[in-house]
This record gives structure tokens, sequence and C-alpha cells, in this order.
């Protein structure tokens, strides 16, 4: 089925380094003598014995062929140093990556992966674990078109001892979860602007969401598109020509316990199927890879998978995936038009490759509508928006931006804590007045403008004036700190930590936002 998981492979805890059934062993760490289990002595002394014909061991991965383990195959992926300033949590992950595609290439279908608890990072087993599981994803594409190779492992042994057993046994369990979250969030993120064409993320979203506890509802309507968000319907004018283009908003709902809720959390995730910038078009060679700008909305849905596999207490959840293709052609939306926002703000076009927060900002007005009756809710929106956020952090860092009320409650640096102790890291941006100002109207005509024509990364605060357009232009401004109804709300613009290009997609945020808002719930 398109929504199908099962190139996950199964995860099983392992008591014997020497069990027969795995072909290969894995070993993280940064100092193999940290080893200090006596079942992994052989081991040890094996990485030692190599240690002294290559000097550059700690340094790579290396494949040592050795009596020690039952395959013959031991692979050492070291994480590096771990005690510099700059050395965080990822080394295990990275270390991890890098060993099993080791694996793989020498062709392993069974590995075993050892690692052990280190206490400068609490969660670096359950990193190193993830790690691996990141190399061992197969595109959507290739499961469905080639089936020979929609796995490229059987199972997956994690090591333990009797005392840690009980642990491992609860980071598989979460790992899993997890994982599967990542899987949903990459098949649609990365898949090619046909497969994942809005109708089609539709079919995908129902199948994985079927018999679970996540409720799916579509609004796929033009014409009450149109009329509930006018600014989607602006970009989703030019597609909804063509059928299998049309533009969707999907809906996903989460409750834990709805007599018990404690907290309420709205994501809106940027959907656009394909950005050929509209009228405004991205010329140049700069189109390429414009298939991955609905990694927001794929997160959306990673984050329900992991919803539906950990089913956490006391919270729920409403997601809204904003799908939709911006097009080019007689019928595109352009540079000047004004349009009233469900909200009732006239919002000035600027520039038609400002597309994202246009699809985005009615959909949050429709869910800042909810969230005024809520208990204890939250706001978020997720996007690859901004090139600008990638000058100014590089490619492997979200970037979150807080309104008033959540930073009175600290949003910004909660998450950024679990980031860094899951893998999944962030930086925090501050929106300030400029950037209300930036967007207010020019002229008597508009309320707002929506974008200026330079691109975002030539433009001074290119990432932190975009959220203070969704704001501005769903209605969010009369919901600040100085509000009777004050609405936490927070930006998160992925574009950089989405994933690269040629690649795969990293599944970025979820595992930060599981991380402070699941985890503790189960």
């Amino acid at each position: 089925m398109g929504g199908s998981l099962s190139e996950l492979p199964e995860l099983v805890p392992c008591l014997d380094i020497n069990d027969p059934q795995f072909d290969g062993v894995v070993v993280v760490t940064d100092v193999v003598e940290k080893l200090v289990d006596e079942t992994l002595n052989k081991v040890v002394a094996a990485v030692q014995e190599y240690a002294e014909v290559d000097s550059t061991f700690n340094e790579d991965v290396v494949l040592i062929n050795t009596d020690a383990v039952p395959s013959k195959r031991l692979i050492f992926a070291p994480t590096g140093p771990l005690n510099r300033d700059y050395d965080d949590v990822r080394r295990f992950y990275d270390a991890a990556e890098k060993g099993i595609k080791r694996a793989l290439k020498a062709g392993c279908k069974k590995p075993l992966l050892v690692s052990i608890e280190e206490k400068s990072f609490p969660k670096a087993e359950n990193v190193t674990t993830l790690g691996c599981l990141s190399a061992l994803y197969v595109p959507l594409e290739i499961r469905e078109d080639v089936p020979s190779r929609a796995s490229k492992a059987e199972v997956v042994g994690i090591w333990c001892n009797p005392n840690s057993k009980e642990r491992v046994q609860k980071g598989i369990v979460l790992a899993k979860a997890v994982e599967a979250g990542r899987i949903v969030t990459r098949d649609i993120g990365g898949s090619d602007p046909e497969r994942m064409a809005a109708p089609n993320v539709v079919k995908y979203v129902e199948e994985v969401f079927k018999g679970t506890c996540i409720k799916v509802s579509v609004n796929s309507d033009q014409e009450q598109l149109n009329k509930d968000y006018p600014l989607y319907g602006a970009v989703n004018r030019a597609a909804s020509q063509v059928s299998r283009h049309r533009g969707r908003v999907i809906f996903l709902e989460y409750t834990g316990e709805e007599k018990n809720t404690e907290k309420t959390l709205f994501l809106v995730g940027k959907g656009v199927t394909y950005d050929t910038g509209g009228a405004d078009i991205k010329a140049g060679g700069v189109m390429a890879g414009m298939h991955r700008d609905k990694c927001g909305a794929a997160a959306v849905a990673g984050f329900f998978k992991i919803l539906s596999e950990m089913k956490p207490k006391g919270l729920k959840v409403v997601g809204a995936m904003a799908m939709v293709r911006n097009s080019v052609g007689s019928n595109c939306y352009v540079a000047d038009e004004i349009i009233t926002s469900r909200a009732g703000v006239r919002v000035r076009v600027g520039n038609t490759d400002a597309e994202g927060r246009m699809a985005m900002a009615d959909v949050l007005c429709h869910l800042k509508e909810q969230a005024l009756s809520a208990v204890n809710p939250q706001l978020f929106t997720i996007a690859t928006l901004t090139g600008h956020v990638i000058r100014a952090y590089g490619e492997n860092y979200s970037a979150i931006l807080d309104n008033g009320p959540a930073r009175i409650m600290n949003n910004a640096q909660n998450i950024q804590e679990m980031g860094d102790q899951w893998a999944d890291p962030f930086e925090i941006s501050t929106l300030r007045r400029d950037d209300y100002d930036f967007h207010r109207g020019k002229s008597e005509y508009e309320d707002v403008l929506q974008c200026n024509n330079t691109p975002s990364s030539g433009t001074a605060r290119g990432h932190q004036t975009p959220a203070a357009f969704l704001i501005e232009a769903s209605g969010l401004e009369k919901h600040g700190k100085d509000s009777d109804k004050p609405l936490p709300y927070s930006h998160l613009d992925i574009a950089g930590s989405s994933g690269p290009f040629p690649g795969v997609p990293t599944g970025a945020p979820i595992v930060a936002l599981a991380a402070q808002f699941v985890f503790p719930r189960c």
C-alpha cells in the first residue's frame, strides 16, 4: 500500500554479542575502552589490535575481519571526541548512521548495534538507534516501484546486558514510534511533485491513519477553499485548473483522554507540493528541489504518526496540512493583488514566490478560532519558508520564533533544549518591532504587505519578518500578551533542517516536538 511502513526492520534486544543470527556488529562509541561489560571483552580486544596497525582507526568507520564475532564482521564507528565545547549528541547519530551504511555495503542484512550509556549525553543510546534507522530508510517511490529494494535490513539487534535490558526495550518502543513518524514525514516531504500532489497526499494520509486513533478530514471543494481560506485560494488558483494538482487542506485530530485534556496543540504545516514561484517565477535554474516545499505539512503528518503509536495522555492535537501547488499560468495570482484574509485583513501581494505564508495564514486563523476555546492552547506553523534561515544558521538547524505569550512560557528555549538532547537542534530567533513594521501596509489600500521583491536571503531579517506577517494576516496580533485572550504562537522555519537535495529528508522537527510534548505523557 502507498503508506506502508514495511521497510522498518524488526528491532530486537540482544543479550549475547555472539548471537549467530546477526551478520555484523556495529560498535558506536568514542573510546572502545568504555565497553567495560565482560561479554564485550573480545570486541574491545579486536578493536585495540586493529588500532595497532592503523593510527587513524578512530577517525572514520572501519570494518575489521575478526573471530571476535560469529559473522567476522566488526564495524567500529567512532563518534570522535565528545568533550569539546562544540561536541553534541549528534556525534552518536552520525556515527551510527555511517556505521550502518558501512555494514550494508559489507552485505549485512541483520546488524547488531552496540552502544552504551554516556553520562554527558543522557539520550545517546536512543539517538544512536535513531541514527541507525535513518540509514535504513527507503524512499516511497523505491518501495512501490522496485519491490526488490523495498528494505535494506531484515532485523536490527540492540545490544544490552541484563541490567540494561528493560531500558533498551523501552528505547526500542520509542525508536519504532519516532521512526514511523519520520518515515511518514520523509515519504510526503521527499516524494516527487506528482507522486505527492495534493490529492495523492490525501490518499496516503488516509491510508496511514486508517483504523488508528487519528481522525482525518479533508476540505477538497475548490469554491469552499476559496471562501474559507482566501489567501490560500489565491495560491491555488492556477493549480485548481488541473484536476490532479487541485489543492487540499487536510485536518488531523488526536485526543488522549478527552475528559482529562491538559494541553492542546494546533499545528499548521506548509504543504507546497511544487513551487514554481508563480508569476514571479524561479528563473536561472533555481526551481529544482522545490518539491521539498511540502516538508512542513509532512512534519505535521509525521508528528501525528508518533501520536498514533505512543498515545500520550492528557494531550489534544489538531493539525492542518495546507497542500497546494504554486503553479504559473494565465490564472495564477500576481503581485499587486489585494486579497482580504479570513481574519478581515487586507493583504497586498508583493511577490508570488512568498506563497507559503499565503497558504498558511488563513488556516492558522481557522485554528486560532478553535484555540480560543481550547484547554491550554498553543499554536505552531511549520514550514520550509525562507532561504534566509539557511543563510543565517546553516543547513542543519530549525529556527523557532515565539510571539509574546509563547516567550513568557520560554517555549523556544524548552524546545531547543529537547532538540539538543535528541539530535534535532534549533536556533532561537526573536520577533522585533521591525518585523511587524516591515509588513505594515504602505498605502491606504492595504493593511499588510505580503512581501518585498528581494529574495529573503538578501533581505535584512528575512526569516523573522514572515512570522510577523503570519501573526498580522491571521489576526493573531489581537492575541498577544496585552490581550485578555493571549494565545501562545511559535513559527518554525525548517528550510535548512528539513534535509539536503539531492538527498533524503531528515524528518525535522518532529523529534524535538515529540520530546517536548509527547514523551513526558507516555
